[in-house]
């Protein structure tokens, strides 16, 4: 009775694994193409003298919400309008948003190459200890 039921679970994991065998492969496809991607941007980051610059302002720009959109009644019209949403402001148009935006990626980005001297500074002085 025991082999038997083991056998049972044996087979019930096997139809299992082989009717998800499409996801898996899927999710295994794509983990490989974001290796690829990354080994592919990191040589070319060795030959960029900017890089640094490049991966700064990605982080600062993962770290600031993206500009909303809602649908908002005009006060001088009274009409149904499109609005944009930025950190609580609201824009008419898309553009003004995202160059408010932008505004807040650099200055996040300016922040850190302010606080870099220091931080390498600190470090250098942990290790000496």
């Amino acid at each position: 009775m025991r082999d038997l039921l083991s056998m049972a679970g044996l087979v019930l994991a096997g139809l299992l694994i082989y009717a998800f065998l499409p996801r898996i492969n899927a999710a295994l496809r794509r983990f490989d193409e974001r290796n690829i991607a990354r080994r592919r941007q990191e040589a070319l980051d060795k030959k960029d003298r900017l890089a640094h610059y490049k991966h700064t302002l990605m982080l600062a720009e993962e770290q600031v919400e993206p500009v909303s959109e809602y649908n908002a009644t005009d006060e001088r019209t009274g009409e149904r309008v499109t609005r944009y949403l930025f950190e609580g402001e609201s824009f008419t148009t898309r553009e003004e948003a995202e160059a408010v935006r932008q505004d807040v990626v650099l200055s996040k980005a300016r922040a850190f190459y302010m606080e870099l001297p220091a931080a390498l500074a600190h470090r250098g002085k942990e290790k000496l200890n």
